[in-house]
């Protein structure tokens, strides 16, 4: 019974992996062929964002400098810096939180890192639309000090309302938009889950050998 039951673990563990394998697979499959998209205008797909998430869009309206997130622990080239968020209103009157990419950190932890500042007025925007869940989880918010958490949490402390997507800012209509360091992919590699998989397979044929010679032996 022990070694039935290490068997069926076995088989659950591979088919566990596998699926994991499929899944990536799926989501590296579409966000390589939604960046591969031309830009589409942010007002024809914001009723239903998640079906166009990295796809390039372009929209219009103004930066509130006064309401801006920095990322902790964001790399560039090895250098430590943060991700910096600034909220965007569009002439259609949507806000959310525009990613405008990387900037090192300051001499000390306590100094602010030098942010580029945002234009006044209205400009247009260029960027891949993103969900609110890819921001990563975890105490990676600093300045100012009371943000913690995800884009959903930190609206709903300072009681924001702003749209469940947010974009990382390729360029802009006023050369200061363009980022000096763009957010990064994330890495669209497959894993290890097949190989996992394989594994499993093979401990429950060790169990099911180690079986057989122990009949054998008796």
């Amino acid at each position: 019974m022990v070694a039935l039951a290490l068997i069926v673990l076995c088989l659950w563990a591979a088919q566990w992996q596998y699926q994991r394998g499929v899944d990536r697979h799926a989501r590296n499959t579409l966000i390589v062929n939604h960046i591969a998209l031309s830009s589409t205008p942010l007002s024809k797909i914001d009723s239903s964002p998640s079906q166009y998430e990295w796809q390039s869009v372009s929209t219009s309206g103004e930066f509130n400098s006064d309401e801006q997130i920095l990322l902790r622990n964001r790399y560039s080239e090895g250098v430590y810096g943060f991700e910096v968020l600034t909220l965007f209103t569009s002439t259609q009157g949507k806000r959310f939180w525009v990613d405008r990419g990387w900037v090192k950190a300051g001499v000390t932890a306590t100094t602010a890192p030098t942010v580029t500042k945002v234009p006044q007025g209205v400009v247009q925007i260029v960027g891949r639309l993103r969900l609110d869940s890819s921001l990563p989880h975890g105490s990676f918010f600093a300045l100012p000090a009371s943000g913690k958490g995800l884009v959903a949490e930190l609206n709903a402390q300072s009681r924001l309302q702003t749209e469940n997507f947010y974009i990382d800012l390729l360029s802009g209509s006023d050369e200061s938009l363009t980022p000096e360091v763009s957010a990064q992919l994330p890495e669209l590699s497959d894993g290890p889950h097949m190989a996992y998989a394989l594994q499993w397979i093979f401990f429950g044929a060790l169990v099911i050998y180690g079986r057989i010679l122990i009949r054998r032996t008796r």
